[in-house]
């Protein structure tokens, strides 16, 4: 069977791809290796608990209303309402270092005043920042020089523990370089963290991917599941076909891959690879616990929606010498949203900067040993800012680097894919197209606007020939 367009991979942006497609009268597949929908931001079952992967909140917030926004452009370009998402807000999150701590919610407001008060000296040079970021068009598909973040911010603010406590939340949050952004990433996380702020949909990322899929399928796209790309096959430079594993080969006038850039060029001829450096890589990964508890978190002091802290006086965004790096991290607690009411248990979740390759060379049993010992260090190391939750934890799970990597395929276990971003998802072959973590707008509502953009730009606006 010939399609107009396949799109490989059923993460958020895959489905919003395909969504945007079938509403024009695609006839579009979308093909999952994996026997669930989600890519990194997913879910699983254990112990009869619905887990989700990837989501600590949904950046991006915005009121019922207000259209100019991501998730306003977002919720029109796939027909969808603001109450279809189900979205509650957070009630506070802060950034906890040594000696400083900033507090932030959904009203910006909050957090100038809370740096007016802890960094007096620097309030009008940081407004002077917000200005230059109000203005700034992130969301520009054109490929931009590469800007040191640290260097544009160094011009606005001199205190550098302000400009940790800034870096912190948007690193651990979108950032696929080490120790610096781009400043265009910087201005799209810094957007969607604090001038926007963050939200969790009722029913979590089971209820979102449940939402986009019935969709999609309503609108005749067709997903495959268990089907993963062996080869991308292509003549004089142009796509032709697909084989998956197995060996059953399909077609189609085009591709949009979310499998990562790097990723898809490995399907593709092997000549392709040659223009691909080492630093193509993605390399920034994490270890994720998730500790569920008998009581409210609240309950045991821990009233912060989200908490990024440091425990070092400088934070340090980089692939660790160490399994992880227990110094700095994000702590979450889902039932501190706005929820109508309370959430059925407890939960916390804990993340920290991993190092991909010590958790890969590591044999099965003392990988496994190594999850134990590892998350006991990164608690201790907690406890020194926070109360010991301990004692009333009744389940946990970790993941590595190595989960993420079997179930998502992205290199070295990387979140945030390639530090190099295609801006405008253009590959050197002909009409194969990237969307995703690769193309450069991250977070929930980031990934699923690639998604739409990409089949705007490239099939929609250029009127790809249907197939016959």
């Amino acid at each position: 069977m010939k399609y107009d367009v396949i799109v490989i991979g059923s993460g958020l942006s895959g489905l919003a791809a395909g969504i945007r497609l079938a509403m024009f009268d695609k006839k579009v597949l979308i093909i999952e290796k994996h026997t669930v929908v989600g890519g990194l931001n997913s879910y699983y079952t254990r112990k009869n608990r619905t887990i989700d992967v990837g989501l600590h909140a949904m950046t991006n917030y915005s009121p019922k209303g207000a259209r100019n926004t991501p998730l306003g452009k977002l919720l029109k370009q796939l027909r969808f309402s603001h109450d279809d998402f189900r979205l509650y807000e957070q009630e506070t999150s802060e950034i906890r270092f040594p000696e400083k701590c900033l507090r932030f919610t959904n009203d910006f407001d909050l957090l100038k005043q809370e740096i007016r008060e802890q960094f007096p000296d620097e309030i009008d040079g940081f407004m002077r920042l917000v200005k230059k970021i109000e203005s700034f068009d992130e969301l520009s598909l054109t490929a931009d020089k590469w800007t040191s973040s640290k260097l544009v911010l160094g011009g606005y603010i001199s205190d550098p523990v302000l400009i940790d406590m800034l870096f912190c939340p948007l690193m651990y949050y979108g950032n696929a370089t080490e120790r610096d952004m781009d400043f265009y990433q910087f201005v799209i996380m810094f957007k969607s963290i604090f001038m926007e702020g963050f939200a969790k949909p009722l029913g979590g990322m089971l209820y979102i991917l449940n939402l986009l899929v019935d969709k999609f399928k309503s609108l005749g796209g067709e997903l495959r599941m268990d089907a993963e790309v062996e080869t991308i096959n292509s003549k004089q430079g142009e796509f032709k076909s697909l084989n998956l594993v197995g060996g059953e080969e399909l077609t189609a006038s085009a591709v949009i891959s979310s499998m990562g850039y790097v990723e898809t060029l490995r399907q593709c001829d092997p000549s392709l690879m040659e223009g691909v450096t080492k630093g193509s890589e993605g390399q920034v990964s994490f270890m994720e616990s998730l500790f569920a508890l008998n009581r409210e978190p609240k309950d045991l002091g821990y009233c912060r929606s989200i908490i990024f802290f440091c425990s070092d006086y400088r934070f340090r965004y980089e692939v660790p010498k160490n399994l992880i790096d227990i110094s700095s991290g994000v702590l979450c607690c889902p039932n501190n949203f706005q929820y109508p009411k309370p959430l059925s248990e407890g939960m916390i979740r804990l993340t920290n900067l991993a190092n991909f390759r010590l958790w890969d060379a590591l044999p099965r049993r003392e990988y496994i040993n190594a999850k134990k010992e590892w998350r006991t260090k990164a608690l201790e190391n907690l406890f020194t800012l926070f109360p010991d939750f301990r004692d009333s934890v009744i389940f946990s799970d970790t993941f590595t680097p190595k989960t993420i990597l079997k179930y998502t395929g992205h290199i070295n276990g990387s979140v945030y894919g390639s530090p190099n971003k295609l801006k405008d998802g253009i590959t050197p072959v002909r009409n194969l197209f990237i969307c995703g973590t690769d193309q450069g707008f991250l977070g929930i509502v980031g990934a699923t606007l690639s998604g739409i953009s990409m089949a705007n730009l490239h099939i929609l606006q250029k009127k790809v020939a249907p197939n016959t």
